[in-house]
């Protein structure tokens, strides 16, 4: 039996957590470095607010060694020129050897981001090993191109590498989110620049490692932990980078672009915040949909850019629904991480439990009404424990109703029909994701389309997998992750006419 087959609870968790070797280097050409500068910065386990190492702090310095690097690897062709097919066969190589560290890649990803272990178990690396498995298995599926052109010429439209990619993945979803860039700019050639979270570095730096031991060849991936401030913006203005891919905050995400306007126009794709709505019509299953309604909201302690945070209630069955998912609330207790049993875990550090608590009270002073939860939780580990929380009365124009909280807290906004329920949540300036429930398949199809959303769950929440691109409209972001279309992002095409004598 694989680690992969194995139970979550086959494993001692807290043995394990006394015991593992965590990342503390840079990665740049193939080798485990420190930091030029030698500076370095606690990793702080969410659940009890203790360090659990110092990581290597990077600069720009660093940023600098490793783009040359990554330059002369790219244009050595060890990577970029390597066959298709031959680079499908490292990057399931590198799949597998994450699979037989499944269970310490999970634990590294709990410790460092506080997410409860079964999540980490069950659908992070799970998740990640799809990804690779997936992309790997179409690199040598996507074909270039002849056009229709007169008899007398032959036109050719190859796609390319773009380069030097630099990857800035956030800290909520740290292992799945770097999966998703590493895997399409790897299969298509690139090298890359990936820039972890330094709160959640752990995950990057294993994955990396098991990489070369794939047969990835040395300074076509680097791994630089750091802040966004000196070494993000750095990477980003940096001259001789060719692209630049980011999930995280809007506010970051518009800085990004500019930078890249500062520069040398690099490329920019960006996954960004999102204020989902989550509607229910009076005809849905609404024993399916409750049971959604909480999982959409306090999933990852409510720390998902998808996160339904506004739920959306026709008013006939406004009341009654939102008991139901009150009732269900209480099943959603935050607790210890290690326990199997734990379905939601500490919010990731003290600024962001002091930010939710600041919209808490913002709720408060604009008329919403606290009907369950809203405080910071006592917890025997120490942490940055919150209650789930829900706001019930809440009008689309309140605080809590446009901008992204990014903890526990959900909004419970009425609407009258379909037209009511489309024109609240398009109100929005995000549009990442979302859901309707209605077993009315003329009610759903039309909510679903007219919601200016890159993904709409009907009947579902958290809907998808790595065959549908993932992305957002408005200030949620541009581009896309997951599926082919992902080749995209971090490719170029070029056309080279031929003219027969």
């Amino acid at each position: 039996m694989t680690t992969q087959q194995a139970a979550v609870t086959d494993f001692n968790w807290q043995e394990m957590a006394d015991t593992i070797a965590m990342p503390n280097h840079a990665i740049i050409n193939g080798d485990n470095v420190s930091a030029r500068s030698g500076r370095t910065q606690p990793v702080v386990n969410p659940a009890t607010a203790e360090s659990l190492t110092e990581v290597a702090d990077c600069g720009p310095e660093d940023a600098d060694i490793a783009v040359k690097v990554a330059r002369d690897t790219f244009e050595s062709g060890v990577w970029s020129a390597m066959a298709p097919g031959d680079r499908k066969r490292v990057l399931l190589r590198w799949a597998d050897l994450i699979e037989k560290n499944h269970a310490e890649i999970a634990l590294l990803e709990s410790l460092s981001a506080g997410k409860p272990i079964s999540d980490c178990f069950y659908v992070d690396v799970p998740s990640c090993l799809n990804t690779l498995r997936w992309t790997a298995e179409a690199t040598d599926k996507v074909y270039d191109e002849i056009a229709p052109t007169a008899a007398d010429t032959l036109a050719l439209v190859k796609r390319l590498p773009l380069g030097v990619i630099a990857a800035i993945v956030p800290w909520n979803f740290p292992l799945s989110t770097t999966a998703w860039k590493l895997a399409p700019a790897l299969a298509t050639g690139n090298s890359v620049i990936l820039k972890p979270d330094p709160k959640t570095p752990f995950t990057a730096l294993k994955i990396a490692e098991l990489a070369h031991q794939a047969g990835l060849p040395a300074g076509v991936l680097q791994v630089l932990p750091g802040d966004g401030i000196s070494l993000g913006k750095h990477l980003s203005l940096h001259p001789d980078i060719d692209g630049q891919t980011f999930t995280g905050s809007t506010g970051v995400g518009k800085l990004l672009m500019q930078y890249s306007g500062q520069s040398n126009l690099k490329r920019t794709f960006l996954e960004l915040g999102g204020k989902s709505a989550n509607i229910v019509f009076a005809d849905a299953n609404l024993e399916k949909a409750a049971d959604a309604a909480v999982l959409a909201g306090f999933f990852n302690s409510g720390q998902t850019c998808t996160a339904g945070t506004r739920l959306l209630i026709q008013d006939e069955i406004y009341d009654a629904f939102l008991a139901m998912v009150l009732e269900r609330a209480k099943n959603w207790c935050p607790d210890n991480p290690l326990n199997p049993s734990t379905n939601m875990g500490p919010v990731v550090d003290q600024r962001q439990l002091d930010t939710i608590q600041g919209y808490v009270q913002k709720g408060l002073d604009e008329g919403a009404k606290l009907v369950y939860g809203g405080k910071v939780m006592e917890h025997p580990l120490g942490g940055f424990f919150h209650e789930p929380t829900i706001f019930a009365e809440v009008d689309n124009s309140m605080t809590i109703a446009q901008e992204e909280i990014f903890g526990p807290v959900m909004s419970v906004i009425r609407f009258k029909d379909a037209a009511d329920a489309i024109r609240i949540a398009n109100d929005s300036p995000y549009g990442l994701a979302g859901a309707v429930w209605s077993l009315n398949i003329n009610t759903a199809h039309k909510v679903a389309a007219a919601v200016r959303t890159g993904t709409m769950g009907i009947n579902n929440y958290f809907g998808g997998d790595i065959t549908v691109p993932f992305g957002g409209f408005k200030e949620s972001g541009n581009g896309r992750d997951k599926s082919l279309h992902a080749m995209d992002d971090y490719t170029e095409l070029k056309t080279t006419w031929i003219e027969f004598e």
